[in-house]
């Protein structure tokens, strides 16, 4: 069994550590930030649990996993330590969804209305990821210093609900649902 604890006690008086060292309150913005995505993360895995197919599981699952990569990029301090995150892995994740967005929207009837979230649970879970997942980018906007990594995880997470909004059009389709308008 291990003797580590999960506790440090060094955050009780609101402050926590950036990758890298620097102390920072826990109402930063960059902590801010990176507590979405865990947010939108965790949001994912419920998501996952409405989700029968096991290629569309492994799919989310991959989304997790570049977000914990985005969010390790937001947590640390850049004049510190060098993030971990390469360009052309942002580029090649946002290629990756526009072509499973494209795939999908080619099959959907056109829109030309609002939709009202809900229906199916894995639809309702869609809207709540993707409301989730404006809000990170909305906390990104606030902390963007025009690096290009910083401009590119922008981008995808644009995408990223730009996907989270067609999957849930998706899902009612392909169970026969309409849209509710």
């Amino acid at each position: 069994m291990s003797e580590k604890k999960i506790y440090t006690k060094t955050g009780d008086t609101g402050i926590t550590s950036l990758i890298g060292g620097t102390r920072v309150s826990k109402n930063d913005l960059r902590i801010e930030a990176y507590g979405t995505v865990d947010e939108l993360n965790s949001f994912l895995g419920l998501l996952r649990t409405y989700i029968e197919k096991e290629d569309i599981q492994e799919e989310i699952i991959q989304i997790q996993y570049f977000l914990f990569d985005i969010g390790a990029f937001l947590a640390t301090d850049s004049a510190k330590k060098e993030p971990l995150l390469s360009q052309e892995l942002v580029r090649n994740q946002i290629l990756v969804l526009e072509n499973k967005i494209d795939v999908m929207q080619h099959q959907l009837p056109d829109l030309n209305k609002f939709i009202v979230p809900g229906g199916l649970n894995g639809v309702a879970m869609c809207h709540v990821c993707r409301t989730v997942c404006r809000r990170l980018e909305r906390r990104l906007c606030d902390i963007l210093k025009d690096s290009e990594s910083e401009k590119l995880i922008l981008k995808y997470v644009n995408r990223l609900s730009d996907f989270l909004f067609i999957f849930g059009r998706f899902i009612s389709f392909s169970n026969g649902e309409e849209d509710f308008l």
